[in-house]
């Protein structure tokens, strides 16, 4: 393995990555608290401070190990999950839904900013490639996170959200699934189940969408 081009690599998806985590964390805070659960605030993860939502396992250790063992062909990571109590919310079946959207939404809407990015420096002329891989890692680092969070299956935010739509007897036995909800998830992962279903088309569409909603910036700069 070329150490240089490792090094490059973490270099270009550092940023993008601990902004990803932090705003879809914070995101989820802020969310929660606004709807009437201020628990994370009280706990003091309402914060773009990356520290405060750092899992040394989850965030940098796994994400390490997998890069290494797997060649860089198969990543996966984490953040400590935002605190929140669902029961505190003024309407916590349908308040539960925003919440969750949250999260994913924050990775949006930074996909959207990291693309709007990338069209400036381009139309500024700039040919560093380090800042233009680094925007292009934005959007995908954002994308990936946007797409697999709203997997419906709890824990995930999609599971949550899955869980709020549905009348509440369905929802019952969703939620259920919750303590074994990772590992599921890992499995699927795994079996390329999440991959191929999932993520492919959902991307697929999120890219597209992406494209429709930078269009006129990039009109704008040529």
């Amino acid at each position: 393995m070329d150490t240089a081009n490792l090094i490059q690599t973490v270099l270009i998806y550092a940023l993008p990555v601990l902004f990803a985590i932090t705003v879809h964390e914070a995101a989820h805070g802020y969310a929660a608290r606004y709807f009437g659960d201020d628990t994370a605030a009280m706990m003091g993860r309402i914060t773009l401070n990356p520290v405060r939502h750092i899992d040394p396992v989850g965030t940098i250790a796994m994400p390490v190990l997998l890069y290494f063992a797997t060649a860089g062909a198969f990543l996966f990571g984490y953040a400590k999950p935002v605190p929140v109590r669902f029961d505190r919310l003024r309407h916590p079946k349908r308040d539960m839904v925003w919440v969750a959207l949250a999260g994913p939404g924050a990775n949006l809407a930074q996909a959207v900013l990291w693309g709007a990015l990338l069209y400036v420096l381009i139309g500024a002329g700039l040919q560093e490639r380090f800042f233009l891989e680094m925007c292009r890692a934005g959007v995908l680092v954002n994308v990936v996170m946007f797409a697999f969070n709203l997997f419906p299956l709890p824990p995930l935010d999609g599971g949550r959200i899955l869980v709020g739509l549905l009348p509440w007897k369905q929802a019952a036995l969703v939620s259920r699934i919750e303590p074994w909800g990772f590992f599921i998830v890992m499995g699927l992962v795994i079996a390329g189940v999440v991959s191929t279903l999932w993520m492919k088309p959902v991307m697929g569409l999120t890219y597209g969408l992406l494209d429709i909603l930078l269009t006129p910036l990039s009109y704008l700069i040529r």
